[in-house]
Parts: C-alpha cells; structure tokens; sequence
C-alpha cells in the first residue's frame, strides 16, 4: 500500500508538472497571439496612413499636371511667333526634374506599402510554425546525441548552428541583423568572443551563447533504475549551473564597444534538455538569472527574437516614412522653383508686348511716323513700297494668375516657417 501510495504521489507530481507546462506554453501562445493581434493593428494602421499619403500626392500630381500643361499651352499657343523655341526648351528643362522625382517618389510610395502588406501577412504564418521547427529541431537534437556525445568542439559547433538557425527562422540577417563570434576586447585589452551578437535598433546588442549538455541527460534517458536517474539528472542540473556560472564570468555585457543590457541569453538548443533541467532544479532559472545569464530554449527564445524583427521592421518603416517626408519637401520645393520660374517668363512676355505696342503706336499711330512719311511716297518716284498695317496686340497673358501661383508656395513656407 505504501508502494502504490508513493507511486500515486509521484503520478500526481508529475501531472501537476505536466498541467504547469502546459499552462506555460498556453500563456507564451497567448503573448504570441496578443503580440500577433498588436503587429497587425500597427501594420494596418501604417498601411492605411501610406495609402492615404499615396492618393493624396496623386491627386496632387494629376492637378498640378493638368494646370502646368494648361498654363504651357496657352503661353506657347499665344507667344509662339516670339518665344516658340526659348519657351519650349525652358518649360520642359523646368519641368523635366519635377516629372523624374513625381514618379521616383510614387515607386516608393509602392515599395514601402508592398512591403508593409507582405510583412503583414507572413508574421502570423511565422508564429504558429516556432512550435512545430521547436519541436522538429528538438528530435533533430536527439539524433545526434550518439554522435556529439564527449566531443566538447563538436557539440559547441552544432549548438552554434542550431542557434543560428533560429535566428534565420526568426526573420534575422547576418551582417545586418546578427554577428557571429564579432570579437570584442575587455577593460584588460583580453580579446573576448560570444557566440552571437544581436544587433537592435539605435546600434544596441543583445548576447547570445550557446551551451550543450549532452553527456548526463543521455545516462538520464538511458537509465534503467529510477535511482541512476535521478543521479544523472542531478548531473546535469549541476552540468548547466556551471555553464550558467562559466558564462557569468566572461562579464560579455560589459565588453567595450558592446551596448547590451545587463544580462546574456543561454541558449539551450535541445528542448527536453531545457525542460528537464528546470524541472529538477525549480530555482535553475532564478539561480541564472541572478548572475545576468537568462536560460532559454528554441521556444522560449524565439518570441524574443521575432520582436526584435518586428522592432527592426518598425525601425525600416520610420526611416522610409522620414524619406517619404524628405522626398515631399523636395517635390514641395521644385514646385515653387518651377512656379517661380513661370511667373518670371509671364512677366517678361507682359513687358515685351508693352514695348511691342508702345513701339506700334510710335510708327503707326495718329502722331507717328507713317503720317509723317507718307507725303514721301508721292514726291518720290523711287517709293514703290507699301507700308504694312501695324495693330497693337492685346492678348492675355494672364500675369495675376502666375503670380498666384508662383506666390501660393512661398505663402505656405512662411506660414510653416
């Protein structure tokens, strides 16, 4: 009796251990569907705003299309006799930067909403494959342990590739995300080497090295009494704790030129490994944690990792959003040039036709020189030429409505200003 009760304890102990795991992995799935649910409402939200900047400055570069080529075409169609040539080379010198930045500015209005709509869609794909590759590269662990078992470089080189897998999987790019074995020097001049260094936005870092213990989980799992398991697994609590106290000494959060926060990420890439070691040893985790080593698993890690995608992604939106601004200054900016510019050969074409009517009314007018030549074409036989009839011109060049145009931009810089 005393046997089965024991063994009911034992039953109930592991079960209480089961329900806590699995209310672990339900609470990281629900953070994971919350941090799901929030990425996409930002997504959208920047989605809507890049729409929204996108049907505003199209609107803006067909209206100013339309008036640019109406004010064109009735100043060349008017003056054509005198400004035909000069006129058509500076219009379209004026107008040729405006049509080239319009539409680089409208390739990346495209690029940055495709980008948003095709991060947007494959993060929730993402998330509900980390249990599935967890769970796969845990089996993947497990298959090699024959063969890294007692090879302390072998197995260090396959947790290294296991890690950087993760990182892969999680979005991340070597070079501009990560670095691996960046070296760095302590306040000695020691040269210092982690594993990995995450690289965050606002040139931060995260640290990242992994730790295999291999040789006491497998005398664990192979174990045919319940005593040599025990005994193994109290090893390999013990094996971890010196790889946790081992990585606290090499101090990497305080390497010069190293901007991390106070603590590193352990990572273990065998998962049951992980399990089993916090399961014997309730204070593992704090016992890290303590000594700025943070234990994690593939699962565990990997949400940290996707936020630090997500945060680079983020990052990219702002500075494209900032160039979007810039890139709307500049265009903002050459409209005024060009308007300026048009209000100038408005002017110009004024004061030509005054001069040309000025000079039509000395020659032909009441009191000019035609009257007063014409009494020599009957005194002289040599006169057989005919003097043309001379009008003044009178169109309309519209003179107020470039200066409204050329003045609207220069009003809104100083409202700005």
């Amino acid at each position: 009796m005393r046997s089965l009760r024991e063994r009911l304890d034992e039953a109930r102990d592991a079960v209480s251990d089961k329900s806590l795991e699995l209310a672990n992995t339900q609470n990281r799935v629900n953070e994971l569907d919350r941090q799901l649910t929030r990425l996409q409402a930002e997504h959208e939200e920047k989605r809507a705003a890049f729409e929204t900047l996108k049907q505003s400055f199209e609107q803006s570069r067909e209206q100013l299309k339309t008036e640019f080529q109406n004010l064109a075409n009735k100043v060349l169609e008017e003056k054509g006799r005198l400004f035909a040539q000069s006129s058509t080379s500076s219009l379209d010198a004026m107008l040729k930067p405006f049509r080239e930045q319009i539409s680089a500015f409208q390739q990346r209005i495209n690029q940055v909403h495709d980008e948003a709509v095709k991060g947007n869609a494959s993060l929730g794909t993402e998330i509900k494959q980390v249990l599935e590759v967890g769970l796969r590269m845990s089996a993947e662990a497990n298959n090699l342990t024959l063969a890294l078992k007692g090879d302390k470089k072998t197995t260090g080189n396959w947790g290294e590739i296991q890690l950087e897998k993760t990182l892969e999987l999680a979005g991340l790019v070597k070079g501009d995300h990560y670095e691996a074995q960046p070296r760095f020097k302590d306040g000695e001049g020691q040269n210092r080497q982690p594993d990995f260094v995450i690289k965050l936005p606002d040139e931060k870092h995260m640290v990242i090295d992994s730790k295999v213990s291999l040789v006491d989980y497998d005398r664990a799992l192979s174990a045919e009494t319940e005593a040599e398991q025990n005994t193994a697994l109290q090893a390999h609590v013990k094996a971890v704790k010196q790889h946790i106290d081992d990585l606290s000494k090499k101090d990497y959060t305080n390497l010069i030129g190293m901007r991390s926060p106070s603590f590193v990420l352990m990572f273990m890439p065998i998962e049951s490994a992980y399990i089993e070691a916090l399961k014997n040893n309730r204070d593992l985790f704090n016992y890290g944690y303590q000594r700025n080593v943070v234990m994690v698993s593939h699962t565990t890690l990997m949400p940290i990792l996707k936020t630090v995608a997500n945060l680079w992604m983020v990052a990219r939106s702002s500075a494209q959003a900032q160039e979007l601004s810039d890139r709307a200054g500049e265009i903002y900016n050459q409209v005024a040039v060009v308007a300026d510019n048009l209000k100038k050969l408005g002017d110009t074409l004024g004061t030509v036709s005054n001069h040309y009517n000025r000079t039509v009314t000395s020659l032909a007018g009441r009191q000019g020189l035609y009257g007063k030549v014409n009494r020599f074409n009957e005194l002289s036989a040599k006169a057989n030429k005919t003097l043309p009839a001379i009008e003044p011109h009178h169109g309309d060049y519209q003179v107020e409505r470039l200066s409204l145009l050329a003045a609207e931009p220069d009003s809104k810089t100083d409202t700005n200003n």
